[in-house]
């Protein structure tokens, strides 16, 4: 069983990790961690500034109900899109959201951002998809766990295995990934905005996002498939 004091130091650390990456300006992100025997959600709460946030400002949500069961501050707004994907995604222990700008510019275009090169397929099995738009009755009313629960329609939709593609644009929003964990989730996170980079670089130069896939199944599957070689045993 995951000690909660460690989580949520884990958590905390996540968080200013994406500070330190240059992935969040001001509080304009989040990250968490499950324990999942206890079916508990450590998050960071909302709006407080990360130069004076300790590891005991973490608010714990019981994963079920989304109602916090330790800590003084209200959750980031963003927990019900994180619990979504706990929820929806059983192998994941970790969630990030942020604001990273080329991501940002992928979901405000509404576009998948398109894995054509092999520094991205390393990390990413496929594209990273662009959920749908929200109608206005979600907006309205359970926008965030509308959020969430679009991305989840994808993958689904798709066929998507979202632990070989760990992240997704919500549309005209930002990107989330996800992980093992939560320093894993912020790893994903910093490769989805270089990958979210370069593929706009790419598709200036060249719109027609030219790419062999059996490039790409070859770098993905030499470092995550069955008989992956990369790395030592």
């Amino acid at each position: 069983m995951t000690d909660l004091n460690q989580l949520k130091q884990d958590v905390f650390d996540a968080n200013l990790e994406l500070v330190r990456r240059g992935l969040v300006l001001y509080t304009w992100g989040n990250a968490s961690g499950i324990d999942r025997e206890r079916g508990l959600v450590v998050i960071k709460p909302s709006g407080v500034d990360y130069a004076v946030m300790t590891p005991d400002d973490m608010v714990v949500l019981d994963l079920a109900s989304g109602d916090v069961v330790e800590g003084s501050y209200r959750p980031s707004t963003d927990a019900p899109t994180h619990l979504a994907f706990y929820r929806a995604f059983p192998n994941i222990g970790g969630a990030v959201h942020t604001h990273s700008s080329h991501a940002v510019a992928w979901a405000q275009a509404q576009r998948d951002i398109p894995i054509v090169g092999t520094t991205c397929a390393d990390y990413f099995y496929r594209s990273i998809p662009c959920a749908r738009a929200l109608t206005r009755e979600e907006i309205a009313q359970n926008y965030e766990q509308a959020t969430g629960d679009a991305i989840v329609e994808i993958f689904r939709e798709r066929g998507i295995d979202p632990d070989a593609t760990p992240g997704a644009l919500a549309r005209n929003h930002g990107p989330f990934t996800w992980g093992t964990s939560p320093a894993n989730a912020v790893y994903n996170a910093v490769v989805l905005e270089e990958c979210a980079k370069t593929a706009l670089y790419t598709a200036i130069l060249n719109p027609a996002l030219p790419v062999d896939e059996a490039l790409i199944e070859k770098h993905y599957m030499r470092k995550h498939g069955p008989n992956a070689y990369y790395g030592q045993k």
